[in-house]
């Protein structure tokens, strides 16, 4: 069955960004949608597409949980094969669709596939288990790599993450009272949401441009 792409954003653009869902949410989800939207309006060219279990929620109507991650690795890998991109390439995704790129992120990158590696609200815990960690292979990841993290996530927040070992390819970019989706308490921080997502476009235009210019 074909991979469904949905494309925002220049074709002529300096780097693509491939980016893929949550466990729960669509490609089409309003979070996504939003990043997507910023990223584009950055004239980043941005596609994103769906795991199989997730396009199986679309048309058998059921709610199967996802596998796990790393059962993901493959089908990630054949939607960088059918997107044929030509030029700069740069893989991601929000919360676990980030944690699998991550995962296949330094094979690629080794092999000049890809530019980097963007996560939008990286699961570095299940909620409520800081105690397992899924951080091991990010204490040795060679791709460059930014992660935009709200301070309040609960799969990793701020004074959680200052403590992990990881590694220096990885940057960190954080936003004040944000949780899973950047969103902040505006009472508490003095920010929107709208505005957290306006600051998660530029923060990765910004740093695209430093890895292809």
């Amino acid at each position: 069955m074909p991979i469904e792409f949905l494309e925002l954003g220049p074709k002529s653009a300096s780097a693509t960004i491939l980016f893929a869902h949550g466990a729960g949410a669509p490609m089409d989800s309003p979070a996504m949608i939003a990043i997507a939207e910023a990223l584009a309006e950055r004239s980043l060219r941005v596609v994103r597409f769906e795991f199989s279990y997730m396009e199986n929620r679309r048309t058998e109507g059921t709610r199967k949980p996802p596998p796990r991650a790393e059962k993901l690795n493959s089908e990630y890998l054949a939607a960088i094969d059918a997107l044929h991109v030509g030029g700069p390439l740069i893989i991601g995704g929000k919360s676990m669709g980030g944690r699998v790129a991550s995962m296949i992120a330094d094979e690629l990158f080794e092999a000049d596939r890809i530019a980097g590696l963007l996560c939008v609200g990286y699961p570095f815990h299940p909620i409520g288990k800081p105690e397992k960690l899924r951080t091991e292979h990010l204490k040795h990841l060679r791709t460059p790599t930014l992660i935009c993290q709200g301070t309040r996530d609960q799969f990793g927040s701020n004074d959680e993450v200052r403590e992990y070992e990881l590694s220096s390819a990885i940057q960190m970019r954080w936003f004040k009272d944000g949780d899973h989706d950047l969103k902040p308490r505006k009472r508490v921080s003095g920010f929107t949401h709208a505005d957290h997502i306006t600051c998660m476009g530029s923060a990765v235009s910004a740093w695209v441009e430093g890895l292809v210019g």
